[in-house]
């Protein structure tokens, strides 16, 4: 009995030794295996800042939401990669909607991050298209620097779904000096075919090379938008969106096809002031002050019998001269000189004659 006893005592004295040796060396392979050579990171020195500018838009293929990535931690200091996001969605029915009530987020959605970027803050953007009409949907962002680092949560959005409207038809562009007028068919239904019923706006988009819309300032109740901010002789392209209103939301529907138009200078310059002839040794010559029209080209200058109705243009002038030498007149008699000034349309804008006048070579 005193033998067995005895060896259990030398057993539990060497197994003492064994037993910290194997802390130790666990010790070593956390601590040292694992990279680190001194204290863990404080988590809030990593955390980055909640999203606050999480910004929502709706089209006919759904809901595109769009936010600024993080720049620093919630300590201020710089961040310079995100991780990942994580977008949470509620869906509720219009039916059960408590405003009271906790929002039932569901499981994320995880995007991929990347570097922050440094000339430009850089946006986050995730689209969805699985909406149903009639129902109530709640987004929220969070942003992750690592797997235990996660920021609050951001801005939540809300917004109700609702079957987008049609594309409206008939769009017709009518251009004619420094303005193009838009007309188009009312829309009457929804991309499923069921009749509208509620109000819808109508967004007038343009470009100048039929790819880069951009929008023409608010989106209108009427069908028709008259463009005056267009520049003669530049051809524009144009498309109509429709807008449903669907209480405070609003839902980007259709976008009929484009359509065309080039602005053209219908005004001609003013007519000629101050127009004056006298007699010169080889003939009349004629003046007249200077045209302030932007646009000028240049004068025509016109000659006509006393015995004749319709007078007879005799010389062009260019812009910087107003003056001109009739060496050609027919005989002895009275004559009636007149000038009109044009621009350099093609086909020019011609002035109205300026008043004649007269001389007796």
């Amino acid at each position: 009995m005193r033998r067995v006893q005895r060896a259990e005592a030398r057993s539990s004295a060497l197994n003492w030794p064994s037993l910290a040796f194997g802390l130790l060396l666990v010790g070593a392979l956390f601590f040292g295996g694992c990279g680190y050579k001194t204290l863990p990171v404080p988590p809030d020195s990593i955390v980055p800042r909640a999203i606050e500018d999480l910004r929502y838009s709706l089209d006919e293929k759904g809901v595109t939401l769009t936010w600024s990535y993080p720049i620093a931690t919630i300590k201020g200091t710089d961040l310079t990669d995100v991780a990942s996001f994580e977008v949470y969605r509620a869906v509720v029915s219009l039916d059960s909607y408590c405003p009271t009530c906790p929002i039932p987020f569901g499981e994320p959605i995880v995007v991929p991050g990347g570097t922050v970027g440094t000339d430009s803050r850089r946006k986050g953007l995730y689209e969805s298209a699985l909406l149903r009409s009639g129902e109530k949907y709640f987004f929220m962002v969070r942003s992750r620097t690592s797997w235990w680092a996660a920021s609050a949560d951001s801005n939540i959005v809300t917004f109700v779904w609702h079957m987008p409207a049609k594309a409206v038809e008939g769009l017709t562009a009518e251009a004619s000096d420094r303005v193009v007028r838009l007309r188009w068919q009312p829309a009457t239904r929804l991309m499923d075919g069921q009749q509208l019923d509620l109000p819808v706006w109508y967004q007038v988009m343009r470009s100048v090379d039929g790819k880069a819309f951009e929008e023409l300032g608010k989106a209108v109740a009427e069908t028709g938008f008259a463009d005056t901010t267009v520049q003669n002789g530049q051809k524009y392209y144009y498309k109509i969106q429709s807008i449903l209103q669907v209480g405070a939301n609003v839902i980007g529907g259709g976008i009929s096809e484009v359509t065309t138009a080039t602005p053209v200078d219908l005004t001609a310059p003013e007519p000629p002031t101050g127009v004056t002839v006298i007699v010169t040794g080889n003939g009349v010559k004629v003046f007249w002050d200077n045209s302030t029209a932007s646009d000028l080209q240049g004068y025509h200058v016109y000659r006509r019998a006393a015995n004749q109705k319709a007078a007879e243009r005799i010389g062009d002038v260019e812009a910087i001269y107003t003056l001109f030498e009739d060496t050609a007149v027919p005989a002895a008699g009275l004559y009636y000189y007149s000038v009109t000034a044009y621009d350099r349309m093609d086909p020019a804008n011609e002035s109205r004659p300026s008043v004649e006048a007269t001389v007796r070579p």
